[in-house]
């Protein structure tokens, strides 16, 4: 089965994708490590974040790991990179 999902990049993701969002299709259920993987695939210079990243699928922050998520077409997945403060 495969979702349609709209995938938004914040910050340092969005420079590097050179996308706010886009349109994805996805195979579901996904693991978050396979999730990534294929966002990798589409937007190679996002492996600068690898390891930094977190994604959040409903507003909610998933692990980037074997866990399956069970996506559904409109759900919005964003690609939230380390933010600085101060």
């Amino acid at each position: 089965m495969t979702a349609s999902v709209c995938v938004l990049y914040f910050a340092k993701s969005g420079e590097l994708s050179g996308l706010k969002e886009e349109i994805v299709q996805v195979s579901t259920p996904i693991s978050g490590r396979d999730l990534w993987t294929l966002l990798l695939g589409r937007h190679p210079r996002l492996s600068t974040l690898q390891g930094h990243v977190v994604l959040a699928v409903r507003h909610q922050y998933i692990a980037i790991d074997d866990q399956l998520l069970t996506l559904e077409d409109g759900d919005e997945v964003a690609v939230v990179p380390p933010l600085s403060g101060g």
